[in-house]
């Protein structure tokens, strides 16, 4: 009888405890990887920057930082900064693939003998490992031709050129 009461006295404890005052935590960007030559992953809506007057370079480059933040997970962006999981990025529309010297790239983009012009880029980042097959970067397709080309000028805009 002893035990069934102390049993009784403890499980309304052991109910509050479970409740928290904590908040819930938000959730963590994931990383999706695919199968090199497997159809690209769709982006949720909701990541996709609108861009109002794509004339107005100001915005662009402002939604391309926005949209960036889906590479930001492998790639910086910061001029003295070493590279991370991908090559840095600052300073790379119009330089060779597979040219900085403080990433291991894939032999299939070393070799690939792609400067990044616009539409360089704008195809490697709407399907990576078709532009080339055997690239280690099968992750990030961005299938939002605008947002691409947000993300292209906001590189564009951290060139040292």
């Amino acid at each position: 009888m002893r035990i069934l009461s102390a049993i009784v006295a403890v499980l309304p404890a052991l109910a509050l405890a479970a409740c928290s005052s904590d908040p819930v935590p938000e959730p963590v960007e994931q990383i999706i990887v695919r199968e090199p030559g497997a159809p690209p992953v769709q982006q949720a809506a909701a990541e996709e920057p609108t861009v109002s007057g794509e004339n107005d370079e100001a915005a662009l480059i402002a939604a391309g930082k926005s949209a960036f933040a889906i590479c930001s997970g492998c790639h910086v962006v910061d001029a003295d900064a070493p590279s991370t999981a991908g090559p840095n990025l600052y300073a790379s529309v119009g330089s060779q693939a597979g040219a900085r010297e403080d990433f291991a790239y894939s032999e299939a983009l070393k070799s690939s003998g792609i400067t990044w012009t616009d539409a360089e880029l704008d195809a490697y980042i709407a399907d990576p490992a078709g532009k080339v097959p055997g690239t280690t970067m099968v992750a990030g397709a961005v299938q939002d031709a605008g947002q691409r080309n947000a993300i292209i000028t906001y590189l564009k805009s951290l060139s040292a050129t």
